[in-house]
């Protein structure tokens, strides 16, 4: 005959059996509240309206510390005077503190530069290495970022999401609500990637329309993006003033298609239509004009951040004539006057 099961037993079990239950239910119960895309936030529906597009400038401080501004901006110039190895151990320690001391003063580009430093580390070799990856502090500046409403902060909170760090859970759907709220805001990045969903799906009209956003604000890589597509399609005129805008706005990738555009064996290897189509441009084998775009394109390709804004004065498409050359500096946006801006 089965023996009874004793009754402190039978609660012993119903004990643990509830405490268990209520474990994994606190458990899901966290983990709905992490994946509940924030207050203030909405899903990004690909389907959905094309939504607006904000300027990422509005959403910056009206003024700006001139004290502050000029070590950040002296520091970062040093920062992208070279390739990273090239770098002194010295030199990585000035940069490092002059960036923290213009964040510590309330530069919000500082604060953004050192969210990088923080994601990425600074000096890659065992000789001119200051600074480790720590990304709780990287998305610490970008959540403080967000919460000032700022365009950029919302975008790298997005990658923090899409990607599960620094204490970010990764979750896409939160990923794209924020990439859709810092687009509408005017973040340049958060409206491509915007613009590469809509195109997955097959919404050409709206892909263009934020790679459009982007456009507007001076951002080089859409200006490039646009001059490929332009090229592809034999529009060779819109093609070079994207591209020429892109270059203007800091595109490496911009420099190099005006380079190959003007370079004597890429020229002769397109086909005949091509080629009557360029010369009615007056686009021509010029080994001049590809020499400037590939002293450009070098620039560029060390330093992103030069904006070229007197491009069209010292390189100008055809038909113009090309004036005299003292170098890339000739095109270089001279320091504004004034307070510093956003």
């Amino acid at each position: 005959m089965r023996r009874p099961i004793p009754r402190w037993l039978l609660i012993a079990c119903a004990s643990v059996a509830i405490a268990t239950g209520a474990y994994f239910l606190q458990q899901h119960l966290e983990y709905v509240k992490m994946h509940t895309i924030p207050a203030g936030l909405q899903a990004f529906d690909v389907n959905g309206p094309i939504p607006t597009c904000g300027r990422w400038k509005d959403t910056m401080p009206k003024t700006r510390d001139t004290a502050a501004y000029r070590l950040y901006i002296n520091a970062r110039k040093l920062w992208r005077s070279k390739v990273a190895w090239q770098l002194t151990r010295q030199e990585f320690i000035r940069i490092l503190h002059d960036v923290q001391s213009a964040a510590n003063q309330g530069d919000w580009g500082a604060r953004a530069l050192m969210a990088h430093f923080y994601r990425s580390g600074l000096g890659p070799l065992d000789s001119n290495h200051v600074l480790d990856i720590d990304l709780d502090k990287s998305v610490e500046i970008v959540r403080s970022a967000a919460a000032a409403g700022q365009a950029w902060g919302y975008y790298d909170l997005g990658v923090a999401h899409e990607h599960g760090y620094g204490g970010a859970a990764q979750d896409e759907q939160i990923a794209w609500a924020y990439y859709l709220k810092a687009a509408v805001l005017g973040s340049p990045e958060a409206q491509m990637a915007l613009a590469s969903a809509y195109l997955k799906a097959e919404r050409r009209d709206a892909d263009t329309a934020l790679v459009m956003c982007a456009y507007r604000q001076g951002h080089g890589p859409a200006a490039h993006k646009l001059g490929i597509r332009a090229d592809i399609l034999k529009n060779f005129a819109a093609a070079l003033e994207f591209y020429q805008a892109g270059t203007r706005f800091g595109s490496e990738p911009s420099a190099a298609a005006l380079m190959f555009m003007f370079d004597t064996k890429d020229w002769s290897l397109r086909d005949k239509q091509d080629q009557v189509a360029l010369k009615e441009l007056e686009i021509l084998p010029d080994p001049e004009r590809k020499s400037r775009y590939k002293q450009i394109d070098q620039a560029l390709d060390l330093n992103p951040d030069l904006k070229l804004t007197r491009l069209d004065q010292v390189l100008p498409l055809p038909p113009a004539q090309l004036p005299s050359w003292n170098g890339i500096q000739d095109a270089i946006e001279p320091e504004p006057e004034g307070p510093p801006t956003y």
